[in-house]
């Protein structure tokens, strides 16, 4: 990592581009290629039945979408590219969402993600109960912030009920 943050910052972002494109085109070629031996097995037929094709449909149409966002997450991204290779979602479709959400991820590593990395590691070197305390801190603020959307939900659902 430090050999990327001591690039200027066009290459660092041309660096991580590319590292984050190879990775999720591995990942679509993967579920791609999962899914190819998986037709030759003897449960090879439930890829035909009407609601596997309806789910591809699914994908097809939406998977794009899917794509790009997953890359604003953590932990997802390497599912969705796996599901959508796995749905053998064209690649006129998937190849755009996956350079448009890898110069997303890159531009947003490049510049706030590292920053961010390198201050919580200058934290936890400093003192690694205050990184403990950082990382519980920021799982607190989204666990309040699903359990407040949860109960407005709830009581939106029983508003409407009633």
């Amino acid at each position: 990592m430090d050999q990327i943050m001591s690039l200027p910052f066009g290459v660092a972002l041309a660096a991580l581009f590319a590292i984050v494109m190879i990775r999720v085109n591995v990942t679509y070629w993967l579920g791609r290629g999962a899914i190819a031996g998986f037709a030759h097995t003897r449960f090879g037929a439930s890829l035909q039945r009407p609601r596997a094709a309806q789910a591809q449909a699914l994908i097809q149409r939406w998977g794009p979408y899917a794509v790009v966002l997953s890359f604003l997450t953590i932990g997802l991204q390497t599912a969705v590219n796996l599901a959508a290779g796995a749905a053998r979602m064209p690649l006129h479709r998937y190849l755009p969402a996956a350079v448009g959400g890898s110069i997303i991820w890159a531009l947003l590593y490049a510049t706030i993600g590292l920053a961010a990395l390198e201050a919580w590691l200058a934290v936890a070197a400093a003192s690694p109960a205050g990184a403990g305390l950082s990382v519980l801190a920021v799982i607190a603020v989204i666990v309040w912030v699903v359990v407040a959307r949860r109960r407005r939900s709830a009581a939106k659902s029983a508003d409407t009920v009633v």
